[in-house]
């Protein structure tokens, strides 16, 4: 029965996860592709599904969405940053692009 649930909760956050990529990609497109990480094809493909589409996407037993901060120190650093408090969500977006561009970096030279 927990097993149900769990699909059942990971499926409600890929429709979730779906519907808030489109409504930022529908909002501010520019911005929404640099937070998600997603290049102009991905964009359009996503922007362009349907809500049959959507739903047929999320209905899968992996999660959509992934974490970007990949390395523990990080982390560490988003939750105990020294910085003043409207600072936090700038160094955060620094942080997360910089991992990008890093992981991205390290795949090249594999």
């Amino acid at each position: 029965m927990q097993s149900n649930s769990l699909l059942d909760d990971i499926q409600d956050l890929n429709l979730s996860y779906l519907l808030l990529v489109q409504r930022l990609l529908n909002e501010d497109r520019e911005s929404a592709m640099f937070r998600l990480d997603l290049d102009a094809e991905m964009a359009d493909m996503i922007a362009a599904l349907s809500i049959k589409q959507l739903t047929q996407l999320s209905r899968t037993n992996q999660l959509l969405c992934h974490l970007r901060v990949n390395d523990a120190s990080q982390l560490q650093l988003l939750l105990h940053n020294p910085r003043a408090q409207g600072l936090a969500q700038t160094h955060a977006a620094l942080l997360m692009a910089g991992a990008e561009r890093t992981s991205s970096a390290t795949a090249g030279r594999s």
